[in-house]
C-alpha cells in the first residue's frame, strides 16, 4: 500500500467516524426542530391580528407579514380567518425609544433603538402573554436626508429581532 493510499484511507475513516458521531449525538440527545415543539402549543390553523399603532402605522403591515412568514416557515402552520383558527396571536406595537449614542458636527450619527412588542396568544395550553423589548444600534449619516427611512428601517430591524425572540420563547415554552 502506497503512502498516498494510506493518507486517503485515514481521511476516509476519519470522515466516516465523524459523520457517525454527529448522527449519534443528534439522535441520542433527543433533538427536535422548533417547528415540532411549537405544534405542542399552537394549532395548525393560526389567526394573526396586529393592532395598528397610531404613532407608527407604517410598521403594522411589516409586523403582519413577518408574523405570517414565521407561521408558514417556522410553525409549519397556516394563517386562517378568526373563525377557522385553533390558535390566535395578537401583536401590538408597544412603542419605540431612540437614544443618541454618537454625534458628528451636531448631528446624531449613531443611535440605539428600543422596541417594545406585546404578544397576546390563545393556544392549546391556554392564554399566554409575553412582552418583549429589543435593542438595536443603528448608524445614520450626519445631516442625512434619508433619516426618516433609516429610522423606519431601524425600527423594522428591532421588530424582526423581537419576532426572533418570540420564536425562541415559544420553542422553550413548548418543551415544558
Amino acid at each position: 500500500m502506497t503512502q498516498r493510499n494510506k493518507i486517503f484511507l485515514k481521511k476516509s475513516l476519519f470522515a466516516f467516524f465523524m459523520t457517525n458521531f454527529a448522527l449519534l449525538i443528534f439522535t441520542a440527545c433527543g433533538y427536535k426542530p422548533s417547528s415540532q415543539l411549537i405544534k405542542k402549543t399552537f394549532d395548525d390553523n393560526i389567526y394573526v391580528e396586529v393592532v395598528v399603532d397610531r404613532a407608527e402605522p407604517e410598521n403594522a403591515s411589516f409586523v403582519k407579514d413577518e408574523m405570517n412568514r414565521l407561521v408558514y416557515t417556522r410553525f409549519k402552520g397556516r394563517v386562517t380567518s378568526k373563525e377557522q383558527a385553533g390558535s390566535t396571536i395578537r401583536i401590538s406595537y408597544g412603542g419605540t425609544r431612540f437614544t443618541p449614542l454618537a454625534y458628528e458636527n451636531g448631528y446624531v450619527t449613531r443611535y440605539r433603538v428600543d422596541v417594545r412588542v406585546n404578544f397576546d396568544m390563545m393556544t392549546k395550553k391556554g392564554h399566554i402573554k409575553k412582552n418583549i423589548s429589543t435593542r438595536f444600534d443603528a448608524d445614520i449619516k450626519a445631516g442625512s436626508v434619508d433619516s426618516s427611512s433609516l429610522r423606519i428601517d431601524a425600527i423594522r430591524q428591532g421588530l424582526e429581532k423581537s419576532m426572533d425572540e418570540f420564536m425562541a420563547y415559544i420553542s422553550a415554552r413548548s418543551i415544558q
